[in-house]
């Protein structure tokens, strides 16, 4: 699924359950900690030196707390209007039901292993929560409204979720297990150029924290 222009997508910063290993999902509210706004700044100044002042970027953020405050600080670094941004539900999270919360270490010992350690994809879901092919279904309904719109995108999105994007974005093929494309993770903290299929990553973060 093509787009028209170029979209930057990038993966909000460390947050309190990030710093914890706790599964956020699509949890509305878990804010930055000092590592996630130092990443959101370095962010901010890598599109400043490559976009200049007041770039013509439509703003576009899953409407969590942690994708809204990380978006704030890189539109100061860009000179643009916070209040412009347009949100859409179907940028959040992976939906991890009752997971949303729990740790990462705690899950693993009650029911065996959660992620893939080479590709941190997930090895098995929540029985209340989605899969991959579940987020792919909602991204292509945002492609499809919104992706033809002419203009360059930012997109601030989240771990998981902009896995998926990115791989509906270059037609990467779908992973058989995992019934939808999903390209290899970024850190927190990172930023993605999608043109013309093609992407390049023009702003690798330091983040540690697994996929949700």
């Amino acid at each position: 699924m093509g787009s028209a222009g170029r979209l930057y997508i990038a993966r909000h910063g460390e947050t309190v359950f990030n710093s914890t290993r706790r599964l956020q999902g699509d949890i509305p509210h878990t804010p930055l900690t000092r590592t996630g706004f130092a990443q959101a700044d370095a962010m901010g100044a890598a599109l400043r030196a490559r976009l200049g002042p007041k770039p013509a970027l439509t703003l576009w953020s899953s409407p969590t707390g942690r994708a809204l405050q990380t978006l704030a600080v890189i539109v100061e670094h860009l000179g643009l209007d916070w209040h412009g941004a347009r949100t859409d539900e179907r940028l959040r999270e992976i939906d991890v039901g009752s997971w949303t919360g729990r740790g990462y270490d705690e899950l693993h010992q009650e029911g065996g292993p959660l992620l893939d350690p080479v590709t941190g994809l997930f090895l098995r879901r929540a029985d209340d929560g989605e899969w991959y092919d579940d987020i792919a279904r909602r991204l292509e309904g945002w492609i499809a409204d919104h992706g033809q719109t002419p203009g360059d995108k930012l997109v601030l999105m989240h771990g998981t979720s902009s896995r998926v994007l990115r791989g509906l974005l270059t037609g990467a093929p779908a992973r058989a297990e995992h019934r939808a494309p999903v390209l290899d993770a970024l850190p927190q903290g990172s930023i993605a150029l999608i043109e013309d299929g093609i992407e390049t990553c023009i702003h690798r973060g330091d983040g540690t924290a697994p996929a949700s």
